[in-house]
């Protein structure tokens, strides 16, 4: 079967840097309900469309095309008293953008006694991407999945 809307891509991928350090790398195959459903890169799902079982590619990913470029508006200083007790580097709290309004997950760059700074970028904005797969699978949407908008089952969302 052919990579076509409305099918499961069954994959295991390597996400690296362009200096070749490995980001993540998958131990088991994923699966994602191809189609226009934001469970894969867009670049990703053209560079399979029309493409068979055992389709391998690479795909350079720039900023844009991956989790954004890096915006220095979405650092905050925010009250130390704000936040729990425990507070440290690296937790990361749900919160509104001050400018979209939109929720964002802040990750925590810094702690002082008067202030908690917080980063609302991706870890990964600004970065330009290798995103290697093989395609393992891919077979016909349930429509259960189709109007979940999400593969079900082995390797995708469990209810």
């Amino acid at each position: 079967m052919k990579i076509v809307k409305n099918s499961v891509v069954t994959l295991m991928f390597e996400l690296k840097n362009t200096d070749g350090g490995l980001i993540e790398k998958t131990d088991e195959p994923i699966a994602y309900l191809h189609g226009g459903y934001d469970g894969i890169f867009l670049l990703v799902e053209q560079e399979l469309e029309g493409k068979d079982e055992g389709h391998q590619c690479e795909i350079r990913l720039l900023p844009q095309d991956a989790f954004g470029e890096y915006d220095a508006r979405l650092i905050r200083m925010e009250p130390r008293d704000q936040f729990p007790a425990e507070v440290a580097t690296g937790m990361q709290f749900e919160g509104r953008g001050s400018e979209s309004g939109q929720h964002l997950i802040y990750t925590v760059t810094d702690v002082t006694a008067d202030q908690v700074v917080v980063d609302g970028n991706h870890p990964l904005a600004g970065q330009t991407l290798i995103f290697s797969c093989n395609v393992m699978e891919v077979r016909p949407a349930t429509k259960e999945e189709l109007s979940h908008g999400h593969v079900h089952g082995a390797h995708g969302h469990h209810h």
